[in-house]
């Protein structure tokens, strides 16, 4: 399988929203957002995004079709990362793969990075990539509705 980052294009933004609206994805990832939701907050999220320049984010390609994407955000000291894998690219290795690539383009550290505590794919992703668990703490989940335990990872 050919795994790649590329810079976002406008035709990127359907296949997020498809996503990032996925109820399963939702669960899964479960701190979500008012863009995660609402079509109007989604679009004004990533004109917000695509505006700053001091994000990093890159559209995941994986044979050639768009599988999600992934970002570095954030003050300097408060760097953090964030990706999303749709869920037909689940388990190939696609996440892990585009994390490294993205770390590598981000040379701030501390890198930093929050999982829900119950989902170990995220945290073996963030850990695989070098990343190790710094604390946890709760907070409120919408895609649950509950509060849940939350890891934080840190990339020095």
């Amino acid at each position: 399988m050919d795994i790649s980052l590329r810079r976002l294009e406008d035709s990127d933004l359907p296949v997020f929203w498809q996503q990032l609206t996925d109820p399963e994805l939702q669960r899964m990832a479960a701190v979500t957002r008012k863009y995660h939701y609402d079509r109007g907050h989604f679009d004004q999220h990533w004109a917000r995004v695509r505006s700053d320049p001091s994000v990093i984010l890159r559209t995941v390609l994986a044979d050639g079709v768009v599988a999600g994407h992934v970002a570095v955000f954030g003050p300097p000291q408060e760097r953090e990362v964030t990706y999303v894998i749709g869920r037909a690219h689940w388990g190939r290795g696609i996440a892990t793969t585009v994390l490294a690539e993205l770390i590598e383009l981000e040379p701030v550290r501390p890198l930093h990075a929050d999982a829900a505590a119950d989902n170990a794919g995220s945290i073996r992703v963030l850990q695989k990539c070098g990343f190790v668990v710094t604390g946890k703490s709760r907070c409120f989940a919408r895609a649950r509705d509950e509060e849940i335990d939350l890891v934080h990872l840190t990339l020095s």
